[in-house]
């Protein structure tokens, strides 16, 4: 997995449809944010492309919305860099959202 993660944001992963890049920045929040929460089997993580680029959407228990943002929003702004880093290497962009 680490191994993974490590090509994928030194930007040597293997070249893949455009889909496949945004589905692997996807199962990277999904395996973070679910490390985050208590009840991770109520995390759900959907991904809408828009005009400006490709929003990846956070949904789970109320409960677990604070874990995600963190205090003064410093996890979620973590996970948005680290999201945003990776996709801009593939010349994208792709946002993260937390929904209620």
């Amino acid at each position: 997995m680490f191994e993974k993660l490590i090509s994928f944001f030194t930007g040597k992963a293997k070249k893949s449809a455009v889909s496949g890049d945004i589905r692997e920045m996807e199962a990277f929040v999904e395996y973070v944010v679910k490390a985050l929460v208590d009840k991770p089997e109520e995390v759900e993580i959907t991904t809408v492309d828009g005009n400006e680029g490709a929003t990846i959407q956070v949904r789970c228990c109320k409960d677990d919305i604070g874990k995600i943002v963190g205090k003064r929003g410093k996890t979620i702004m973590a996970i948005r860099s680290l999201v945003s880093g990776a996709a801009g290497r593939q010349h994208k962009r792709v946002s993260v959202d937390v929904l209620d």
